[in-house]
């Protein structure tokens, strides 16, 4: 599937009546998996990106061309509509435009831009702030100059509702719709009093993460025009636990034969595609 037609499935999504849940996806292998127990929607995040690539934690130490290469790989391996966390853009609105340019020839299909002052500070000790509304509208509006394909989704991001407040959120969120992006994303919702306030100011798609309890009611997130909602990162903090247990047991002695949860032969297969390269094999390979 070319990357056109997963950009529309996207905007489909966000114009439907319904909220869905995106796989949390960090590679090839686990994008497919995704793709094949059929979600929506794949969500590579910019944490999970730092885990995966560096091997480090969410401190904005990774790079813009090594979080576009690794969605590229994603992109090749896969056709599941991807949207990718692009944090602050890595730096000021010149530096948005240009992750825009560089995530859309990696063949995401819609991206996040935050307001956060991203990375930490001098003296900040640990503490988080949002930039000044009028930066954060530059930033936006790099982002928006920046795409070459109309159809690629453009969501401007704010924590607001959990460092400044619901007026604060309202007003960024409704300045940024101004602009024209084509979703608004936040994150840091806590109760149902919150997202309804909010959701009854925007008449934009909106996307939710950090969520809990019940306002995760799918019913209830399709009512308030929430279409996509992120419920956090398990699969990758899931394969650490696996890969941590099975090392830990080869190195104490456990013979191979009796290590659980090992993927069958016949899994791996279907997640490597491996039906597909053996029939190029035959193909381009045989006499």
């Amino acid at each position: 599937m070319r990357y056109k037609e997963r950009r529309e499935k996207f905007r489909a999504v966000l114009a439907g009546d319904k909220c869905v849940f995106p796989g949390s996806v960090f590679d090839p292998i686990s994008a497919r998996i995704a793709e094949d127990l059929g979600f929506e929607i794949g969500m590579f995040a910019g944490s999970v990106a730092s885990h995966t690539v560096l091997g480090a934690p969410d401190l904005i130490v990774l790079t813009l061309s090594e979080f576009a290469q690794q969605a590229r790989r994603i992109n090749r391996a896969t056709d599941i509509p991807l949207m990718v966390d692009a944090d602050h853009g890595y730096g000021n609105a010149l530096n948005v435009r240009r992750t825009i340019e560089e995530l859309e020839i990696a063949g995401v299909s819609g991206l996040s831009i935050e307001d956060t002052e991203l990375p930490q500070t001098f003296g900040s000790n640990g503490k988080i702030n949002l930039l000044s509304i009028d930066e954060g509208i530059g930033k936006m509006k790099a982002a928006i100059s920046g795409r070459q394909d109309p159809n690629l989704v453009i969501a401007g991001r704010t924590s607001a509702p959990a460092i400044t407040g619901v007026g604060d959120a309202i007003e960024r969120a409704l300045a940024y719709e101004a602009i024209g992006v084509d979703a608004i994303f936040l994150v840091g919702i806590k109760t149902r009093d919150e997202l309804d306030t909010i959701a009854e100011r925007l008449s934009l798609p909106i996307i939710l993460g950090s969520a809990k309890g019940d306002v995760l009611d799918e019913d209830y997130l399709s009512s308030r025009n929430v279409r996509i909602c992120l419920k956090g990162h398990q699969p990758f903090a899931a394969a650490v636990q696996a890969v941590y247990a099975t090392l830990k047991s080869i190195r104490e002695g456990t013979p191979v034969e009796e290590l659980k949860g090992v993927a069958s032969p016949d899994l791996m297969k279907k997640v490597t595609r491996a039906e597909k390269y053996n029939l190029m094999a035959q193909e381009f390979l045989k006499k």
